[in-house]
C-alpha cells in the first residue's frame, strides 16, 4: 500500500494540514491515522494511550493530542467510560464525508468563477493537460494533481474555516481511495467533467459550474461507496 507522504499535494496557503503542535505529533498522527486506514488499527478497537505511547517510543501527551486531532476528523471516536476507540471506515462514514463536499464545494467555486483571471484559467488548463497526459497510468499523480486543480479554485477563499474543511474531508478520501482503481466510466467522466468546468468558468457561469461540482464530488464518493460495496461482495464470496 501506498505510504501517506507519496502524496504531496499542497494545502490551500496557511492551512495547517494537520493542526499537531509539534513536529514529532505531527509524525505520530500521519503513523496512527495510517494504522487505521490500512485496517492496522482495526474498527471499534480500543484506543489505550499508554499502550500507543509505549508502542510508538513517546510519552502520553502527544498520543492524546494526536487521539484529538483525528477525533476532529472523524477516525477517532471517545465513550463515555470506555475512551478512545477506532471508529469503522465503513460505507456510512465516507457518505458523510462526501455529502459534506456535496455541500461545501459549489460554494467555493461559485465565488472563485467570479474572481477568476485569465492566468487561473491557463493554470487550471495546464493542469488538466498534465492529468490526461498521465491518463490514470501514476495514481500518486493523479492524484496530485487533480488535488492541485481543486486547490486552485479554493484557495484564495475568504472563508479560510470552509477551505479547511474542504481539505482536510479531501484528503479523508483520497486517503481512502487509493485502496481502489479507478473504472474506466469513472476515468471518462472525471476527464469530462473538468473540461466542461473549464469551459464554465471561461464563461463565466458560476451557477452552472457549482452544479456541475456538486455533481463531480457525489460522483467521486458513490464511486468509493461502489468500491466498498464491490470489495466486500468479494470477501463475503
Amino acid at each position: 500500500m501506498v505510504d501517506l507522504s507519496d502524496y504531496s499535494a499542497a494545502p490551500p496557503g496557511d492551512i495547517d494540514p494537520i493542526g499537531a503542535s509539534t513536529d514529532s505529533a505531527a509524525l505520530l498522527y500521519k503513523v496512527i491515522r495510517e494504522d487505521i486506514i490500512s485496517g492496522r488499527l482495526k474498527a471499534n478497537e480500543r484506543l489505550v494511550v499508554t499502550e500507543l505511547a509505549k508502542r510508538h517510543g513517546t510519552s502520553a501527551t502527544p498520543v492524546r493530542e494526536v487521539l484529538q486531532l483525528l477525533r476532529g476528523e472523524g477516525f477517532v471516536v471517545f465513550h463515555r467510560n470506555r475512551g478512545a476507540r477506532v471508529r469503522p471506515i465503513d460505507q456510512d462514514f465516507i457518505r458523510d464525508i462526501y455529502e459534506i463536499g456535496v455541500v461545501i464545494e459549489p460554494v467555493l467555486t461559485r465565488w472563485f468563477v467570479g474572481m477568476a483571471t485569465d492566468a487561473d484559467i491557463a493554470e487550471l488548463e495546464a493542469l488538466q493537460e498534465q492529468i490526461e497526459a498521465n491518463n490514470f497510468a501514476d495514481p500518486i499523480k493523479h492524484s496530485d494533481l487533480d488535488t492541485q486543480f481543486h486547490t486552485l479554485m479554493y484557495q484564495r477563499h475568504y472563508n479560510r474555516h470552509a477551505a479547511e474543511l474542504w481539505w482536510k474531508h479531501r484528503e479523508v478520501l483520497r486517503s481512502v481511495s487509493r485502496r481502489f482503481n479507478f473504472t474506466l466510466a469513472r476515468r471518462a467522466q472525471i476527464i469530462r467533467e473538468h473540461r466542461e468546468l473549464i469551459d464554465l468558468i471561461k464563461v463565466g457561469e458560476a451557477n452552472k459550474a457549482a452544479d456541475l461540482v456538486a455533481r463531480h464530488v457525489e460522483g467521486s464518493g458513490r464511486h468509493i461507496l461502489e468500491q466498498m460495496r464491490a470489495a466486500s461482495a468479494a470477501r463475503a464470496g
